[in-house]
């Protein structure tokens, strides 16, 4: 793997888009002091992901970004662009193997930009990813914002100067253990997240529990209830689709009843209207009663004359009384004298006179009026015979009339007996959508039907059914009261009960499910630790075994190592000769060997000296003993490139010389950006890059020659 190139664009004193090609082992940077040529190491600290400002010399992200000046405008944006080799590194019978697993290209760009509202952006390809993708990616070939592959001169005694706890993360840091603490620290959250769900769980199943042992008992009181509801559909059913056989054996009985006896009345009102002699009858007697009255008047007439010819023969017999009326002698009754008038002076009736008749034609009136009689008698005869005949027409009519009245009155019977279904109907209806939301069932969904009972014509079911359907409904009645005490105990209840075992059931399932993942992340997590322990082991072996080469290369004899020390533990106190046992001592006793804490302590000792421990050192004995062990932590797990940020200010020419050597040792497993001042160091790089600025502020690239690269850089 290669790092091929670096592109800087409005990153800080980059005003301009620059690029720097790594083709060779040792690339150097060279300029003078305020060129920008540190910026290059910043940038590279800020493209693989730094977050801390400080160490890029800032307080904002607006901060990295190339502000103008007098002669240029200022950009709103910087960006930094890394460009790796991804080509095969190793090819076996199994297939190929890229430096950037997943990665199926034979570049990997990783591009960082920030805007000026401080938004910033990563990418991988020209594809934006998270910061978090990008730490991945990197973790994968010893990378990162901070490691050791990126050592300014101010931090090449950060190793030497940490606490031990500092010292152990950045041996961590450089044996690329990162990668497994980070899957540690990842494992360790969703292992406090798992057990944290798991209390939640727990809390929640103990909390329903109570509720879930209520709603139990409940659902036993629920079960009667559904029973007696179903028991209530049962009977329903069977009584409504009785019932509904009665009403349409009723509703038909009667429409076939009302529609036949309504024929029967038009037949009978036909009849009727035929055999009909009323008007004639009526007129005949009028007639009748007339003519009677006339024969009678004759009759009274004739009499009177008869009277009058008799009382003519025999004027003797009339005597005057003492008042002068004139008297039977016989019977002492008054005799009144009257003319006769002429017959045709009589009136319509024959009984008034008009004018005064001679005493009169008694004789000849008598028989006109006998004649008369006659005729009158002959008539009577007529229309008696007439009238007769009439009232026996008319008794046949007054059978019709009779029938006509019975059918009319069965009309309304069946009338009645509409209106009667109409409300049996609307009280089935009634009851039957009652019982059908008390009991949540269509207690007419199942009509069997019993219509070989029904009686028909009659409109009902036959007697003994009727009384049975009477005590099944009364039996309904009180189910459907007992039902309706319930309220929604039955369905209510039981769906809540369901809901709450199934919650329940869910619940446990998840407790399941969170012990099975809890053991998972225990263990996983015990054998990362595992792991990362061995590693952490055979790694330091190695970087001892590297410190003491380089230390020894560098002072030229003496011996150098880091070893494991546990922080945190108390230190013996011993009075007047007897050890004394601290406050907190029992307590460090019980601790686990997973619940310590360990750090890294140096040790040193130099050739030809009584020198001890780091305390001891001189300035220029610390900087020697801060490269040997940087190299030795690089050597370990080498990264693709390093970057010496003037690490070798202040050697002299003696360990400069030493210094150079191990560069090139170096240069064998990583590439080397180093920023110098320093001739010895310029000597072994093959490819020189001169930083420089001028009036406008912007830091710019020169082709630079070695013979000019000493004089150029002061």
């Amino acid at each position: 793997m290669r790092l091929k190139r670096l592109e800087i664009s409005g990153f800080k004193s980059f005003g301009k888009k620059t690029e720097f090609i790594f083709d060779s082992p040792v690339t150097a940077i060279v300029g003078p002091n305020g060129s920008g040529k540190s910026n290059v190491a910043e940038s590279l600290r800020w493209v693989l992901g730094e977050q801390s400002m400080k160490s890029l010399r800032g307080k904002r992200g607006e901060d990295l970004i190339f502000n103008g000046s007098s002669s240029s405008s200022r950009q709103n944006r910087a960006s930094v662009k890394l460009v790796f080799d991804n080509i095969d590194s190793l090819t076996n019978t199994l297939g190929t193997s890229r430096p950037f697993p997943g990665i199926e290209f034979d570049e990997v760009s990783i591009e960082r930009e920030v805007h000026r509202d401080g938004t910033n952006i990563y990418s991988v390809n020209g594809s934006q990813v998270r910061l978090r993708d990008i730490v991945e990616l990197l973790s994968g070939v010893s990378l990162g914002p901070s490691g050791h592959h990126i050592i300014s001169q101010g931090e090449a005694d950060r190793v030497l100067s940490a606490n031990p706890k500092e010292r152990r993360e950045i041996l961590e840091d450089a044996l690329g253990l990162k990668l497994y603490q980070f899957k540690i620290s990842e494992s360790e959250k969703r292992l406090d997240k798992s057990k944290e769900n798991m209390k939640d769980v727990e809390a929640l199943r103990r909390e329903i529990a109570p509720h879930l042992k209520f709603l139990k008992k409940q659902v036993e009181e629920a079960e009667k209830v559904v029973s007696m509801k179903e028991e209530l559909a049962n009977l329903a059913t069977e009584y409504f689709s009785i019932e509904k056989d009665y009403l349409d054996s009723m509703k038909e009985g009667i429409a076939s009843n009302l529609h036949k006896t309504k024929l029967e009345l038009s037949d009978v009102e036909s009849e009727l209207s035929k055999n009909s002699k009323s008007p004639r009858l009526r007129e005949l007697t009028d007639a009748l009663s007339k003519l009677r009255n006339e024969k009678d008047e004759a009759s009274r007439a004739i009499g009177r004359l008869e009277g009058k010819i008799e009382a003519s023969k025999h004027e003797d017999l009339v005597r005057v009384d003492e008042r002068g009326e004139e008297r039977c002698r016989y019977c002492g009754q008054v005799i009144v004298r009257t003319p006769r008038p002429d017959l045709k002076d009589l009136d319509s009736k024959g009984l008034a006179l008009k004018s005064e008749p001679d005493t009169s034609n008694y004789l000849k009136e008598k028989s006109e009026l006998e004649d008369r009689l006659v005729r009158l008698v002959k008539s009577e005869n007529e229309m008696t015979d007439e009238l007769e005949a009439l009232r026996e027409a008319e008794k046949v009519s007054y059978e019709l009339r009779a029938k006509e009245t019975q059918l009319r009155g069965e009309i309304e019977r069946l009338k009645l007996q509409e209106e009667q279904y109409k409300r049996e109907h609307e009280i089935f209806s009634r009851d039957a959508h009652e019982i059908g939301m008390l009991t949540m069932k269509n207690v007419l969904a199942d009509s069997r039907g019993h219509g070989g009972e029904a009686s028909g014509r009659s409109g009902g079911l036959a007697s003994g059914t009727r009384e049975t359907q009477q005590d099944l409904r009364k039996k309904i009645e009180r189910l459907k009261i007992k039902a309706e005490d319930a309220g929604g105990l039955g369905t209510d209840v039981i769906r809540e009960f369901e809901d709450t075992s199934a919650r329940d059931e869910h619940l446990s399932t998840e407790l399941a499910d969170l012990t099975a993942s809890i053991e998972s992340l225990e263990k996983l997590i015990r054998d990362l630790t595992n792991t990362l322990e061995t590693k952490f082991k055979d790694g330091l072996m190695l970087v001892n075994k590297e410190f003491t080469n380089f230390f020894t290369t560098l002072f030229s004899g003496g011996s150098a190592k880091l070893g494991v020390i546990e922080l945190g533990k108390p230190e013996k106190i011993f009075i007047e000769g007897e050890e004394l046992e601290l406050e907190n001592e029992e307590e460090e006793k019980g601790k686990k060997a997973g619940d310590r804490e360990w750090g890294i302590d140096v040790d040193v000792s130099l050739p030809r000296k009584k020198i001890k421990g780091l305390e001891m050192l001189s300035g220029g004995e610390r900087s020697l003993t801060s490269i040997a062990l940087i190299f030795a932590l690089s050597q370990v797990n080498p990264p693709p490139f390093l970057v010496l940020d003037e690490t070798d200010a202040a050697l002299d020419e003696a360990n400069s010389k030493r210094y150079g050597d191990m560069l090139t040792a170096l240069s064998s497993k990583s590439q080397l950006l180093v920023i110098t001042h320093n001739r010895e160091t310029m000597s072994h790089a093959q490819v020189l890059y001169g930083v420089t600025m001028g009036a406008d502020s912007i830091s710019k690239l020169l082709s630079i020659r070695f013979e000019e690269a000493t004089a150029f850089a002061k």
